[in-house]
């Protein structure tokens, strides 16, 4: 059996295009942030979530979907978000942003908690419908990235890899990063089969993604 190609997302039609953009243009509000598992809401709510290293830049992201430019905090400390912080997308949908990992300054005990409280979430979210591993397109996967999959495999969590930065990469340098990026995903069977690129700055690939996640039943 050959390994999937991961080619990258096409542009969604019209139609999925303007659903992705009523979706974000609604009430988007952040809801709670959690420390352990007895503090999730219910789970009667299509969950999505976002999961990346430090300074991967996942708050931006998450700012650029919303159209909100502070509704996700980003630290100049990384690590300093240790909460699972949970938000209202309309009527029908939670967008959850996951505590970061691969934080190098952070106390062992610190990554130990953050770790099993995400191992907890993950396996035990049955309405969870997708997570976001946002990867940095300059340095493709790293072994800290692969951590994340591995653990999303086990969980048996779809996940798709969200290509941050896009604006920044040089253009020799595309081709063999995506082919890294491709090799590494080959070997994950919770992989979702498209590689969505995106640039917080410039907005590129965020109405994709907006698309992606309104089209999750």
């Amino acid at each position: 059996m050959t390994s999937l190609p991961f080619p990258l997302a096409e542009a969604p039609d019209d139609q999925a295009l303007e659903t992705g953009r009523l979706l974000f243009a609604g009430e988007v509000e952040f809801l709670k942030g959690v420390v352990g598992m007895d503090g999730l809401p219910g789970d009667d709510r299509i969950e999505v979530c976002f999961a990346g290293r430090s300074n991967v830049g996942k708050s931006s992201l998450i700012n650029a979907l919303t159209g909100r430019k502070g509704i996700a905090r980003a630290s100049n400390t990384p690590g300093r978000t240790q909460e699972i912080n949970f938000f209202t997308l309309g009527d029908l949908r939670f967008l959850v942003d996951l505590p970061g990992y691969g934080y190098a300054n952070a106390p062992l005990a610190v990554v130990e908690k953050w770790q099993r409280l995400l191992k907890q979430y993950l396996s035990g979210r049955v309405n969870l419908r997708r997570a976001f591993v946002l990867v940095d397109h300059r340095h493709g996967v790293k072994p800290v990235d692969e951590e994340i999959m591995t653990l999303l495999d086990r969980s048996a969590v779809t996940f798709q890899v969200v290509l941050t930065k896009e604006d920044k990469v040089k253009e020799k340098d595309r081709a063999k990063i995506l082919d890294q990026v491709r090799e590494k995903l080959s070997k994950h069977p919770a992989a979702y089969p498209e590689i969505v690129v995106t640039s917080s700055e410039k907005g590129d690939g965020i109405a994709t993604l907006r698309a992606i996640i309104a089209g999750l039943a």
